[in-house]
């Protein structure tokens, strides 16, 4: 849904599985009309922004190096019903995206898109200024990346509040304050920001 929603506000979306590309072009074209399947290592290398949504078993198979310099967007959430014990992600002092960022340390690491259900992605957005349009939260600690994630954020029909560190986002995981959570901008900044 993810890709779908980026292609119609108009960014140029690659898509990689674990191997060939050519393996997901079908599901890719019903899915996401426009996004391009690719190698993983070409889609990383090429992109600005790089966006992991794969299942947290896969997550230590990612090597680092790749990472390294990009804006890495985490939508992944640790549910250990679901995932199973993920002794990586098993940690009770840290957020999933602060182990992301430990695990790529070469990467500018924000958490968003995790918050929202996948299914309510395209129904819920609505154009800039709209009284019903919903606010997505981004947390980093590299003001820059947060920025040009916010950027995306908007354009594909959501106001961005942006949180001041990464270890912020915790509020935005399974079973945090936020989760699901359907605010608008004025509601998340009157209980968030000073």
């Amino acid at each position: 849904m993810l890709a779908r929603v980026l292609v119609e506000a108009g960014y140029p979306v690659s898509i990689a599985a674990s191997g060939d590309p050519v393996d997901i072009a079908l599901i890719v074209d019903l899915l996401a009309p426009g996004a391009s399947p690719r190698w993983a290592e070409d889609a990383i290398a090429e992109a600005d922004i790089v966006i992991l949504a794969l299942p947290l078993s896969r997550f230590t198979d990612l090597g680092p190096e790749a990472f390294v310099g990009k804006i890495v967007v985490d939508t992944m959430n640790y549910w250990p019903p679901t995932d199973g014990i993920q002794p990586i992600f098993d940690h009770p002092e840290l957020g999933s995206s602060e182990i992301v960022a430990r695990h790529l340390p070469g990467a500018r690491v924000v958490k968003t898109l995790n918050h929202i259900g996948y299914h309510d992605l395209a129904d819920a957005r609505r154009p800039p200024g709209d009284p019903d349009r919903l606010a997505l939260m981004v947390a980093a600690d590299d003001p820059a990346a947060a920025k040009a994630v916010a950027e995306v954020v908007e354009d594909i029909g959501y106001d961005a509040v942006v949180l001041p560190t990464l270890a912020a986002g915790r509020i935005l995981q399974p079973g945090g304050p936020y989760f699901g959570a359907e605010l608008r901008r004025d509601q998340i900044e009157r209980e968030l920001l000073p």
